[in-house]
């Protein structure tokens, strides 16, 4: 009797964990230029690094000015030694207000899409 209750709370105890250990969405952790950030000079390119790896023909990033006009190079890549870092080339950025946008594929099927902004300059907003 005593072993039937040990088992079934043991049981019980595993199949609350099972969620804690599935996989999560591939989540921004890191950018730069960061999130929100002002910088003084243009960056070359816009770095991302997420907490998984990503499915580099699914994965796409793109730098917006405040026009609404596109004005990355066009040659969004994961990077092929760190399959967590999505970048994109910012050639010829002026001062202002950008939005980067990407929408990356994980590893694990999820797929997560989203924005955040920079600034270049003394443009605040």
């Amino acid at each position: 009797m005593i072993r039937r209750r040990v088992l079934a709370a043991l049981a019980a105890t595993v199949l609350t964990l099972v969620p804690a250990l599935a996989p999560a969405h591939s989540l921004l952790v890191r950018s730069q230029p960061a999130q929100r950030a002002t910088v003084t000079r243009p960056p070359e390119r816009v770095q991302m690094w997420f907490s998984e790896r990503l499915e580099p023909a699914y994965a796409s990033a793109s730098v917006w000015n405040e026009a609404g006009k596109q004005v990355d190079g066009g040659d969004a890549k994961v990077d092929a030694s760190d399959p967590s870092l999505l970048s994109v080339s910012t050639p010829n950025l002026g001062p202002g207000r950008y939005t980067v946008r990407y929408r990356v594929l994980s590893v694990d099927g999820h797929v997560v899409e989203s924005s955040y902004t920079f600034t270049v300059g003394t443009a605040a907003r």
